[in-house]
């Protein structure tokens, strides 16, 4: 697929997918094994944290510590992160059309349940036993 026919989502997944398969060769291939595909996303999700500590220790959040928030870092671990991230939803076997799908109809969901009395505390995110996610997917 030629970049200027991908959407930028599309070409990041693309990106992450050859980055990834570089690394490890069979990646994709051995998703079919369970343990294999559960490994893999722990690592993803470790390294995610991983990331987002080295962003938190990038701001000055010591309260015992004088010193400046290092912004440009903050965006390089950002940047960490959605590697990280893309990776883990490939292993969940999302690919970028999902993920934007998902995204559009869960952000649809918190603006109903804004509207609804969430920040209040008055919207009920169960009904009957099942919560208002259920019918995302």
């Amino acid at each position: 697929m030629d970049f200027k026919s991908m959407s930028d989502l599309d070409f990041i997944f693309d990106q992450q997918k050859k980055l990834n398969t570089r690394i490890e060769p069979d990646l994709y291939e051995k998703m079919e094994d369970p343990d294999f595909r559960r490994r893999w996303f722990l690592n993803y999700t470790l390294a995610l944290q991983q990331e987002i500590s080295e962003a938190i220790d990038s701001t000055q959040w010591k309260w015992w510590k004088k010193g400046e928030d290092d912004w440009d870092n903050i965006k390089i671990e950002l940047v960490d992160m959605l590697h990280f991230w893309v990776s883990m939803c490939q292993v969940a076997g999302m690919d970028a059309k999902e993920v934007k799908e998902l995204y559009i109809k869960k952000n649809k969901l918190n603006h109903d349940r804004q509207e609804g009395g969430y920040k209040e505390g008055t919207y009920q995110k169960y009904v009957d036993g099942v919560e208002d996610n259920a019918n995302l997917l």
